[in-house]
């Protein structure tokens, strides 16, 4: 067989391939929507890889109560990741007892926040090991006294000393529980899995829920992958919330105020992320609202100066509920 018979018997053939296998792929059923979609909430990314060495013993410092003063509270105490990743109080208790002055924050995702603490003091999660740990009203000790204790324990001396050339320190205590907390994200929310592109990850009223939440203007401070956290909003905007809400106003109530002594910053607080909102009642900086619907008809009140009918709320909360993602160490 020369080359030109070879070529004239193959071709036909190969016309025949491809017609057969478009004829197949045409009968097969229809894929999800493949493409993301343009909104300005964003899905939460995957963790970041990190040595699982380093990330265990974030994980272990994270539950001891060594690094209190009187050894009874630990990161945990306050951030209890079965549940929310905090600790359903309006006010955290410390050590000896001691009643913190503002609402503990969830711990999940807080690597997508852009500061810190309700007022963004501060700016990394290696910094917020520090101000819990020295902090007189959460765990009341000092690093030369954590590292005191620690230092007795021979196999976690021996780990640090894998890990760090410095050993054990502070910044080495920091650091790995920092990395730990960095694992501490919920992808895979029934929501995330709708801005991909399934069509079939929401309800019709859930996503209604959605829509309200983007027409009443919520969406203007709750966006982004952690919807919230990525900017300040003065809490009242609207409305003066801290005089009709009575009570001494506190230091706790300041906000930014606390750092800048800025009249501009008076009441001005970093929005918070509402991932986890469904789970982390009570609400605000102040632990005021004892219920999403409660919460919902306040900030639409005194941040965007509307008011939420009732069916609207219920379907806002539906939406809500569809954020909350996945983590091994979060119940379902």
């Amino acid at each position: 067989m020369n080359a030109q018979t070879h070529g004239s018997s193959w071709l036909p053939r190969a016309r025949c391939a491809l017609i057969l296998l478009i004829l197949l792929q045409a009968a097969l059923p229809l894929s999800p929507r493949a493409e993301p979609r343009r909104e300005p909430i964003r899905p939460i990314p995957e963790p970041p890889a990190l040595d699982p060495r380093l990330t265990a013993l974030g994980a272990r410092l994270f539950q001891d109560p060594r690094l209190s003063a009187d050894d009874t509270i630990s990161c945990a105490s306050c951030h209890d990741l079965a549940t929310n990743g905090a600790d359903g109080r309006a006010r955290p208790i410390g050590v000896g007892g001691i009643i913190g002055a503002i609402k503990t924050p969830t711990i999940y995702n807080s690597m997508l926040n852009f500061a810190q603490c309700w007022d963004g003091r501060v700016p990394t999660l290696e910094m917020v090991v520090g101000e819990a740990l020295t902090n007189p009203t959460e765990m009341g000790s000092s690093w030369s006294q954590a590292i005191g204790k620690l230092s007795r324990d021979r196999q976690l001396v021996a780990e640090f000393e894998a890990l760090f050339d410095e050993g054990l320190t502070a910044n080495a205590i920091a650091t790995a529980i920092a990395a730990f907390q960095r694992t501490l994200l919920t992808p895979n929310s029934r929501f995330d899995r709708w801005l991909r592109g399934d069509d079939q990850a929401l309800s019709d009223e859930e996503l209604r829920g959605y829509r309200l939440f983007k027409s009443y203007g919520c969406v203007s401070c709750h966006q982004g992958a952690n919807v919230g956290g990525n900017m300040y909003c003065r809490m009242g905007t609207l409305g003066d919330y801290f005089a009709e809400r009575g009570g001494e106003i506190t230091e706790a109530d300041l906000g930014r105020f606390n750092l800048t002594g800025l009249q501009e910053d008076l009441h001005l607080f970093k929005v918070p992320s509402l991932r986890l909102a469904v789970r982390n009642a009570p609400y605000f900086h102040d632990g005021s609202a004892a219920t999403l619907t409660e919460a919902i008809q306040l900030m639409a009140r005194y941040q965007l100066g509307r008011s939420i009918p009732d069916p609207h709320v219920e379907a806002i909360i539906a939406f809500l509920h569809t954020l909350v993602g996945e983590h091994p160490r979060l119940e379902q």
